[in-house]
């Protein structure tokens, strides 16, 4: 089991900045992927950014590109979210996940990861 907890939302104008961090505990070495969704009301669960397990590749969201960057600390066993540009749109809660290690097209979509943060709340305010 890997345990997922999400932290650094809150609520920004847009333009700004936040950075949300996911600590992950447990038997992380079964779950090395790491990503970020998230969903806005009404919404599917939207991809937005993932991390290989040795952290020297990831991929993102064709909505969060060049705005968004994804790194880990494996030392830490944390990853982390940077947001800048921030647009009311951003608006959503966002999820941590973690998964097995993975190079199928599975990593941009839900079921690639198995365990899942509780999520923490991203209000870009207009």
């Amino acid at each position: 089991q890997v345990q997922l907890e999400e932290s650094g939302g809150g609520l920004v104008q847009a333009g700004g900045s936040l950075r949300l961090s996911c600590a992950a505990s447990g038997h992380t070495r079964s779950a090395c992927l790491m990503g970020w969704f998230r969903q806005a009301p009404g919404k599917e669960r939207e991809f937005v950014a993932t991390i290989l397990c040795g952290g020297g590749n990831a991929g993102y969201g064709d909505s969060v590109k060049g705005r968004f960057t994804i790194s880990r600390d494996n030392a830490k066993n944390t990853v982390y979210l940077q947001m800048n540009s921030l647009e009311p749109g951003d608006t959503a809660v966002y999820y941590c996940a973690a998964g097995p290690k993975s190079l199928t097209q599975a990593i941009l979509t839900p079921r690639g990861y198995s365990y899942w943060g509780r999520g923490t709340q991203v209000t870009v305010s207009s």
